[in-house]
């Protein structure tokens, strides 16, 4: 099973190969990681071969969200060294300007047999904790093979990906046995993960760590973002403005055609984009000029002004949490197009009334919640969309009742970090424990 799975991961990379060329080229992607992807690292990365922790976290919204989590983890465990190893080149440029208590952050190989030994040999983990749903087979194998402990952790199975994962239902259920604890969001995930194989003794329902990730609105840290960013956005009182997050290809073009709906009601209102990827920045921008509107960039706005135009690119990476603090509606993109929705939690603990389309399969547990709760407003197209934002727009009561039922939510549903470094203290040999774990793994119902 295992050599075959191999050969599939070799044919993938080999075909994609003009892919990572083309992306290398254009976007300057990949450049320079290859090295680590095929488990070459520094030779300072860990010379004296001292233990650790190792986490892994895929892109910007896993990043932020282990952030508590290491933090945590650093304070308990001071005598393992921490190391994050990221796959997008957004989230290892997040983790490595803003992540705390790491000693260092790398790219993570591809699951070959050689690629990941030669990076086990260098990380030399005690503990390797996935976040969310980040399962390799050859890496958990190896880890298995050596001892090493490993951990879901926020983890999930979304009603789109279950469906695949049941087409290789026996192969599954080899992989999941060589983990050892899983810290799922919800008795639904949990259930998902043991159909597929994972013994019930090892799956705990911790909640999700995506609310404990985020910083109460008046802490020092946050304070001092807020102040550094929104110098560039020095927006009048009375002025709306929408903030749409996160957009992929194809939403943009609804997103400002809802837009010019607004302007007809709201004529000085601003349009904040924020696309999800990097290299579509350019893209967007064009996008909008092409719709008739006076477009800037957030890189080239004049420090303590108001933005002058009617759309503003978000073309910075790690700001769009804070810049939700300006927005009057917030559009959390990912959701209008099949591409499983994004985190509507950063525009939620700041009391924003937030809009969302139907495809949020990567956030199914949070997006019921907050349809459930009256906090958060699903709408099915670009009619909806418009409406949507139309009304919000016109309604300063509804919107402030949306906006104190999403920040309520967040408030009640934090803890799921706690729950999980317990879980995880369990797992470490003895001489490296701090504190004892007192969480009871998931029963499933008879």
């Amino acid at each position: 099973m295992y050599s075959l799975y191999s050969v599939l991961v070799l044919a993938i990379v080999v075909v994609a190969s003009p892919w990572f060329v083309y992306q290398a080229l254009r976007y300057k992607k990949y450049v320079g990681s290859l090295g680590q992807r095929m488990g070459y690292l520094p030779m300072t990365f860990n010379l004296d071969g001292d233990p650790s922790i190792w986490i892994h976290a895929v892109s910007v919204g896993e990043v932020l969200t282990a952030r508590p989590l290491i933090s945590d983890l650093k304070r308990r465990h001071p005598g393992l060294r921490m190391f994050l190893s990221t796959t997008t080149l957004a989230g290892q440029q997040l983790a490595r300007r803003s992540v705390q208590d790491v000693d260092a952050v790398f790219y993570f190989p591809f699951d070959l047999g050689l690629f990941v030994r030669r990076t086990l040999d260098l990380v030399r983990p005690r503990l390797f904790i996935m976040m969310e749903t980040e399962i390799w087979p050859n890496l958990l194998r190896e880890c298995r093979a050596r001892g090493v402990k490993t951990a879901v952790v926020n983890g999930r199975l979304s009603p789109r990906s279950f469906p695949r994962y049941q087409l290789v239902r026996p192969m599954m259920r080899r992989v999941l046995d060589h983990i050892d604890r899983f810290c799922v969001q919800s008795e639904e995930s949990a259930r998902r993960f043991i159909d597929l194989g994972a013994d019930p003794a090892r799956v705990v329902v911790t909640g999700s760590l995506k609310f404990d990730s985020l910083d109460h609105p008046a802490s020092a840290p946050q304070a001092r973002a807020r102040d550094r960013v929104l110098r560039y956005f020095r927006m009048p009182a009375a002025r709306p403005v929408i903030v749409s997050g996160s957009t992929m290809k194809g939403e943009e073009a609804l997103v400002l055609r809802a837009f010019r709906k607004v302007r007809a009601s709201a004529p000085n209102a601003l349009l904040v984009m924020a696309p999800r990827h990097p290299e579509r920045f350019g893209e967007v921008e064009q996008l909008a000029r092409g719709e008739g509107w006076k477009v800037t960039r957030r890189s080239d706005l004049a420090i303590d002004a108001e933005p002058r135009g009617d759309v503003v690119i978000l073309d910075t990476i790690g700001e769009l949490a804070t810049v939700y603090q300006i927005a009057t509606v917030v559009f959390v993109g990912g959701s209008l197009v099949a591409t499983g929705g994004h985190n509507v939690l950063e525009p939620a603990v700041f009391g924003k009334p937030i809009v969302f389309g139907p495809h949020m399969e990567n956030f199914f547990e949070i997006a019921d919640a907050f349809m459930s709760n009256g906090a958060g407003v699903q709408v099915r197209d670009e009619r909806e969309l418009e409406e949507a934002l139309v009304s919000l727009m016109g309604d300063p009561v509804r919107r402030a009742r949306l906006g104190a039922a999403a920040r309520a939510l967040v408030e009640a549903n934090r803890g799921a970090k706690e729950k999980s470094v317990a879980v995880l203290a369990a797992l470490l040999p003895p001489e490296v424990r701090a504190y004892p774990a007192n969480v009871r793994p998931f029963r499933p119902l008879a």
